[in-house]
């Protein structure tokens, strides 16, 4: 590869000849964390910095733990402190890492972290969200080893620019870039938080829009106060056409022909999406044996068998927004939804945390935990008195939907714009100064 004119090749990659490449053990140092014993967890205390205190590179206090004991001064955070998982049963968390800001003030952090402490901690930071470091992490680590030593750390490299003016203004630059991503992950935990009150509200009729408030009064149900007006009807009532899921074996499976919808293709969007990767099909000649378990747009999906790791809840209720058809796989149910309801009203009653409740208590089996045809179908739920009350109700819901999904292609486009950030200024590749 030719290098162009002012950059030379290192170990780190090509950078401007007027940087250099350093060990991290010569601008700063590694210090490993606090061991403590079962009887020093007290329930307050000296909060212990863990990895579930560390997300996307920030610090977070949900999950905590404190110790009363003695903690060597050393070990104490200070502010500047960049704090990092060196040690854990998931590979994919070593390395992670976050700046101690004024929020971590008399903490100190646990046996499988550590704290790196450098002047150049501004910058620095940045380095250690990048490839250049999590590559040599990765290259550390191997196939078997799941931690790295505090020599391990030390000996890490990253360029760094001639001049501290150099470094601020990347460090600024990249900070800027956080800054932007940090407000849109606020506005968006704000957006569902609105979401989620609006759906408990709506979806029980304690808020009506205008021009529904037909008749004053509440009615005492089991999923709490309703309007008179409101019924509590069976799901079962509200639809036809119920088509279960194909028998496939793994030789069903084939590499093209018409698409198999899984239970982990159901997302909890309120719309069917399916990765990619995730693909699978069947071939035509099962495809027509099987119609009974086909479906199209026209037909409205729930997940009734088998819990998935990180995938969806039993009884998610969603739409077909694609043309194709679909063949569906066991533990996924189709149904068209008949003229007292619509398919989105739905949609949105099955992500409140009533009707979870609700779904999670008619769950049966051990190794595979399901809802029977018959216990969905018998699911009570509120519903309004005319199909255009759910339709106005769905459309604000879905409104919202739209916002916050507008505000996670913003926040994905600025973590890209960072990431691309980082490999050009962090190389020299773009100089600021």
């Amino acid at each position: 590869m030719e290098i162009k004119a002012g950059y030379k090749q290192t170990e780190v990659g090509v950078i401007p000849e007027d940087w250099e490449v350093k060990r991290l053990g010569d601008i700063g140092e590694s210090l490993i964390g606090l061991t403590y014993k079962p009887i020093d967890v007290k329930s307050d205390g000296i909060l212990v910095l863990r990895s579930s205190n560390v997300k996307d590179g920030a610090l977070r206090f949900q999950d905590n733990v404190f110790v009363d004991t003695d903690v060597p001064e050393r070990i104490m955070v200070k502010q500047g402190d960049i704090l990092i998982c060196v040690r854990n049963g998931s590979r994919d968390l070593i390395g992670k890492c976050a700046k101690i800001d004024f929020q971590a003030k008399d903490m100190t952090f646990g046996a499988f972290m550590a704290v790196f402490r450098t002047p150049l901690h501004p910058f620095i930071f940045h380095q250690f969200q990048s490839n250049i470091i999590k590559k040599q992490i990765n290259e550390h680590l191997g196939a078997t080893i799941n931690q790295i030593t505090n020599k391990s750390l030390n000996s890490f490299q990253v360029p760094l620019p001639p001049t501290k003016a150099e470094q601020q203004a990347i460090a600024e630059a990249l900070s800027d870039a956080d800054a932007l991503i940090a407000s849109l992950e606020e506005l968006i935990a704000k957006k569902r938080d609105i979401k989620q009150g609006a759906m408990q509200t709506l979806l029980t009729g304690k808020q009506r829009l205008p021009g529904f408030e037909v008749k004053p009064g509440y009615q005492q149900t089991e999923v709490g106060e309703i309007p008179v007006d409101w019924d509590m009807v069976e799901i079962g009532s509200l639809i036809s056409d119920f088509r279960g899921g194909a028998p496939l074996k793994p030789s069903d499976f084939t590499d093209s022909g018409v698409k198999v919808l899984p239970k982990g293709g159901v997302g909890r969007s309120g719309w069917l999406k399916i990765n990619i990767s995730d693909l699978q099909y069947c071939s035509t000649d099962f495809a027509s044996s099987h119609r009974n378990n086909q479906v199209d747009k026209t037909f409205t999906i729930v997940v009734l068998r088998d819990l998935v790791p990180s995938g969806p809840s039993i009884g998610l209720i969603v739409q077909i927004k694609d043309e194709d058809t679909f063949v569906l796989a066991q533990g996924v149910y189709g149904f068209k939804v008949n003229h007292l309801s619509i398919p989105s009203f739905l949609v949105h009653v099955s992500n409140t945390s009533w009707y979870r409740k609700i779904a999670n208590s008619t769950m049966v089996g051990s190794t595979q935990v399901h809802i029977t045809n018959t216990a969905f179908k018998k699911i009570k739920i509120p519903i309004p008195p005319t199909k255009e009350e759910q339709q106005a109700i769905a459309t604000v819901l879905s409104d919202m939907d739209a916002e916050i999904s507008a505000l996670e292609a913003k926040l994905s486009k600025a973590r890209e714009l960072k990431q691309g950030m980082m490999q050009e200024l962090l190389t020299g590749q773009i100089r600021l100064v």
